[in-house]
């Protein structure tokens, strides 16, 4: 199997190429100085535990339908996006520009800085805590990693943290099935180096 093409960070857009683009209205501006200084990650289905279809994309476009599934009803009105999603099979799409301000974290704090949002990328996995997410998931993330990392010098390869660390007892993803060796490894494989 031929390897996938390398990915790159337009900086001036800030967005990923190559990589499909969906903007979603859920986002804003920064702070004024703020830096990128952390990646989250985090796993998402929806329905919860059900993978496929496009109700991701449209939970982030504000166009989910309540009356499709009782927890879509639940959730109506909830605004949140991601900067990146990484789908099952590896697909790769891009919600917020990496300068904007996507709303992912929400009440959160890393390295006693609260408002994680501030200065964080999002990058959502299709996933669940308890089932295991694929390898192609884990090569397209470590792929996305080294790139952020060679287009911002100031994300460092210790930065980057799942959900449940930044809202420990309120969030648990990307949870127990998400293993952070085989994205160790990944990104070895990627960037044997280092350096990126």
């Amino acid at each position: 199997m031929p390897a996938p093409p390398p990915l790159a960070v337009d900086v001036g857009r800030g967005l990923v190429v190559p990589a499909l683009f969906l903007p979603s209205p859920n986002q804003d501006d920064r702070p004024p100085g703020a830096t990128l200084d952390l990646v989250v990650i985090h796993g998402i289905s929806l329905p919860p535990g059900q993978f496929g279809g496009d109700w991701v994309q449209r939970l982030f476009a504000n166009t989910l339908p309540p009356e499709h599934h009782p927890f879509f009803a639940s959730i109506q009105g909830l605004r949140v996006s991601s900067h990146l999603y990484i789908r099952r099979d590896g697909e790769l799409i891009q919600f917020v520009p990496f300068h904007a301000r996507a709303w992912h974290a929400g009440a959160s704090v890393w390295r006693h800085r609260v408002a994680c949002n501030d200065f964080s990328i999002g990058i959502e996995l299709e996933g669940d805590d308890e089932v295991a997410y694929e390898s192609v998931q884990y090569q397209c993330l470590a792929r996305v990693l080294v790139a952020l990392r060679r287009a911002y010098a100031t994300l460092a390869r210790d930065a980057v943290v799942g959900h449940s660390d930044i809202a420990p007892g309120r969030k648990t993803d990307p949870g127990p099935a998400f293993h952070w060796a085989h994205l160790a490894a990944a990104e070895a494989e990627v960037d044997p180096t280092g350096l990126g």
